[in-house]
C-alpha cells in the first residue's frame, strides 16, 4: 500500500509539473522576436542588424487578405521593426546614414515599397508617421518555397547586401549597398 501511494505521488508529480510550467509561460507573445545580421562571417561584426517578430502563417491568406494591399505594414509582428545600419548605405538612390531606424512596408502584389522611418519603439505601424521616412524604394515580388514563420535574412552581394523578407510563398529582397 506504501510503494501505491508512493508512485501515486510520482505519477502526480509528473502530470503537475508540465501544468505549472506552462502557466509560468502564459502571456509570452505569440510571434517570438528574432534578430537577423548582415555580416562576413559569423565571427565578424554586424553591419546591419533587424530586429522584428516573427508570426506564423497558421493556414491563413497572408498578402492581400491578412496584411492588406497598399496599407503600411509594420513587417512583421508586435512592435515596429527595427533595423540598426553600422555604416552609412546606399538605399536607392539615397545615402541613408549609420543610425536606427523603423522599417515599414506597403506590401502589393507585384511589387512592395520598403520604407526607412526616424520613429522608434512604436507596437504595430499605428504611430506611423509619413513625414519622419528618412527614404522609401519599391522593390519586385518573387515566390519561393512555403515558409511558416515570417523570416528576414541577409544575403551578400557584390556591393553590399540584400535584406530578404519571406512568408508563405512571397519573396522580396531589399538592396543595401556600400
Amino acid at each position: 500500500m506504501k510503494k501505491l501511494f508512493t508512485l501515486a505521488l510520482v505519477v502526480m508529480a509528473f502530470i503537475a509539473t508540465p501544468t505549472a510550467n506552462a502557466q509560468e509561460f502564459e502571456g509570452l507573445q505569440k510571434s517570438p522576436t528574432d534578430i537577423a545580421y548582415a555580416k562576413t562571417d559569423r565571427r565578424a561584426k554586424p553591419t546591419i542588424k533587424v530586429i522584428y517578430s516573427r508570426p506564423q502563417k497558421k493556414d491563413r491568406e497572408l498578402f492581400g487578405k491578412l496584411v492588406p494591399y497598399g496599407k503600411v505594414w509594420r513587417t512583421g509582428a508586435d512592435e515596429a521593426t527595427e533595423i540598426k545600419l553600422f555604416k552609412d548605405y546606399k538605399f536607392g538612390n539615397k545615402t541613408i546614414k549609420a543610425g536606427t531606424y523603423s522599417l515599414f512596408t506597403i506590401p502589393g502584389e507585384k511589387e512592395w515599397t520598403i520604407i526607412l522611418n526616424s520613429d522608434l519603439d512604436d507596437w504595430g505601424s499605428y504611430a506611423y508617421n509619413e513625414s519622419n521616412d528618412v527614404a522609401r524604394i519599391k522593390v519586385p515580388v518573387s515566390s519561393g518555397k512555403d515558409v511558416e514563420s515570417f523570416s528576414i535574412g541577409f544575403k551578400g552581394v557584390d556591393a553590399g547586401y540584400h535584406l530578404v523578407m519571406g512568408w508563405g510563398t512571397t519573396r522580396v529582397e531589399v538592396p543595401f549597398y556600400n
